[in-house]
């Protein structure tokens, strides 16, 4: 059993991989291989396509990508000098707290004021409109109390989520590495070089043949898992089973297994003397 095993890409990668996706996709109009993206097969499409077969395209540059981990790794283990390793792990720490972190306020700073608001509207609308009955109601009052309160939560919660966007703004831009000292040093030129030449070789010999591919083949289907028939400059993603091969009829014609009875032979008895006593 053979087995062609592609490499697995890292969370963190992905988004590199959709970028590296688009840009290959907005320049497509820029190669004369890629000139029929939009006349059967439009941009969506094949960037549908080209994320169902993430692992068939990796794999056409699993060398490199091998490499640019392994030296993400060193750089980031604590034997490591401190200054270099910050810097390549600050982007992802920044990320993972922002992500985890933000989003319950995130959540609040929003649904505040559009519930409030909504409620606002609500209240005084109807308030108003009780007050222009003759008799007005007893509760008119206190409909139109609760929407003035509501539309100043209303405008409370506009107010915060305001300082906090500034408040993020302002800390992102006090934690952010300029790229020129996260490269400045001889393992983050590493880094990035590792990181181009995996770039690279994803983009001309994943992509690009795949989308060529894809677009090649006339019953490409995008919404399909599967890749492209024609797909042959990409190594195929997957197990070959074992080769069973039947026996040939020619070898075996006449040769069936025979079983033959076993011989009962009678017991001897010979002349009259050999007789028994």
């Amino acid at each position: 059993m053979h087995m062609n095993s592609a490499p697995h890409l890292l969370t963190e990668d992905r988004a590199e991989y959709e970028r590296i996706l688009d840009d290959a996709l907005r320049n497509a109009h820029d190669r004369p291989d890629l000139a029929a993206v939009g006349e059967r097969l439009n941009t969506a499409q094949l960037r549908t396509m080209a994320l169902n077969a993430t692992a068939l395209i990796t794999t056409a540059a699993a060398t490199e990508y091998e490499h640019y981990v392994k030296v993400r790794a060193d750089l980031r283990s604590p034997s490591a000098p401190e200054s270099v390793r910050n810097s390549v792990l600050a982007p992802s720490i920044g990320e993972a707290a922002d992500s985890g972190g933000a989003g319950f306020a995130a959540i609040v700073a929003v649904l505040a004021p559009v519930l409030a608001g909504t409620a606002a509207v609500i209240f005084l609308l109807v308030g108003y409109i009780l007050k222009m009955l003759s008799p007005t109601p007893s509760f008119a009052e206190t409909l139109l109390t609760a929407g003035w309160f509501f539309g100043a939560v209303t405008a409370a919660g506009i107010l915060v989520a305001a300082i906090g966007l500034l408040l993020t703004a302002l800390r992102n831009g006090a934690t952010q590495v300029p790229a020129a000292d996260s490269l400045s040093g001889e393992l983050p030129d590493e880094l990035a070089r590792a990181k181009e030449a995996w770039r690279h070789a994803l983009l001309e010999r994943g992509m690009l043949p795949f989308l060529r591919a894809a677009l090649a083949d006339p019953s490409a289907d995008p919404s399909s898992t599967a890749p492209p028939r024609h797909v042959s400059r990409i190594p195929k993603v997957g197990y070959s089973g074992p080769d069973y091969s039947s026996p040939s009829e020619g070898s075996t014609a006449g040769q069936r297994p025979t079983f033959t009875s076993p011989d009962f032979t009678s017991p001897d008895f010979g002349g009259p003397e050999h007789q028994p006593e």
